[in-house]
């Protein structure tokens, strides 16, 4: 395998997503010994603390995941990698490794079934996000190709998420 292939959907864990609790085994408000323990001992293979934001986040490359780790609040937010991290099913709908332009066309289509200005955002690099799923849809290169690599946040997170966790969260990666 190298090292753009993307799993497909068939060898990777199914998680589904519930908004602002959680995704998979993993809940918001965790602890890093418990979120480890959630994901099987789980040892992260990078780890960075931002002191300015009091975040903390765990690479974890096996498992295909960021975890974000707020000192006063646990487990606030979670990026899944679009090559090898989980696929993540919000109301049926997978949200990794899928065209951007296609999750995006969704996001709005859940947004005219709702009251206006409840639904859809953009974060100030142009990502998309849903206030009601808690999701922002991010971009990661597969190749010559962008493919999402969604971000799930808390709700205390959500309402400044691009201030509340680090720059490197937003970048394409």
């Amino acid at each position: 395998m190298s090292v753009w292939d993307v799993l497909p959907d068939t060898e990777r864990q199914q998680w589904t997503l519930d908004p602002f609790v959680g995704a998979g085994p993993l809940r918001f408000g965790m602890s890093w010994n418990e979120a480890s323990d959630a994901l099987g001992g789980l040892r992260p293979a990078d780890c960075r603390h931002d002191p300015r934001l009091a975040i903390t986040w765990q690479v974890c490359r096996g498992a295909g995941l960021k975890l974000y780790f707020a000192a006063d609040a646990g487990l606030c937010g979670l990026s899944a990698d679009a090559l090898r991290g989980p696929q993540v099913l919000a109301d049926g709908t997978a949200l990794v490794a899928r065209v951007p332009s296609e999750l995006e066309r969704w996001l709005f289509d859940r947004a005219d079934a709702r009251e206006p200005f409840t639904e859809a955002f953009y974060m100030p690099g142009g990502e998309v996000g849903s206030l009601t799923l808690g999701v922002v849809l991010c971009v990661q290169r597969a190749g010559d190709h962008l493919l999402t690599r969604p971000v799930l946040l808390s709700a205390d997170v959500l309402d400044d998420a691009y201030h509340r966790l680090p720059v490197e969260t937003w970048r394409i990666s």
